[in-house]
């Protein structure tokens, strides 16, 4: 009997990025954990250079958070690769645009790429599409 794929585990795509899903709050000790496990992820995972980071935890976050996914980013482009946030709190993204610190973020259209279905020129007299 032939089978289209094996039974058992399901197939992976190789460019889905891996999670992390630190609980607030952190610790400085545990910042340095999270960075390493960041690397590692990087390293063994074929997820495009990519780790999604979701921060969770009761209250509004704090400035905590915002030092922890910085000590993230930084981690994570000195390993080659980058974070991307996913589902931030409204609270959490203003606090980051706030300190200056821009992060993608899990369905958003990526920097220096255009949304699709944008015009980019119109000429005047022509319709909007």
């Amino acid at each position: 009997m032939s089978y289209a794929r094996p039974p058992g585990l399901p197939i992976v795509d190789a460019k889905t990025p891996a999670v992390l899903v630190p609980a607030r709050p952190v610790t400085p000790d545990e910042v340095a954990e999270l960075c390493a496990e960041v690397r590692a992820l990087l390293e063994t995972t074929a997820g495009a250079g990519v780790v999604l980071v979701e921060i969770v935890g009761p209250g509004p976050p704090g400035l905590g958070a915002v030092d922890l996914l910085a000590r993230l980013q930084l981690t994570a482009r000195r390993s080659g690769g980058r974070i991307r946030l996913r589902s931030p709190a409204p609270a959490l993204r203003a606090l980051l645009d706030l300190v200056g610190l821009r992060f993608e973020v899990e369905g958003q259209v990526e920097q220096r790429e255009p949304a699709l279905g944008v015009q980019e020129e119109v000429e005047p007299g022509e319709p909007a599409v």
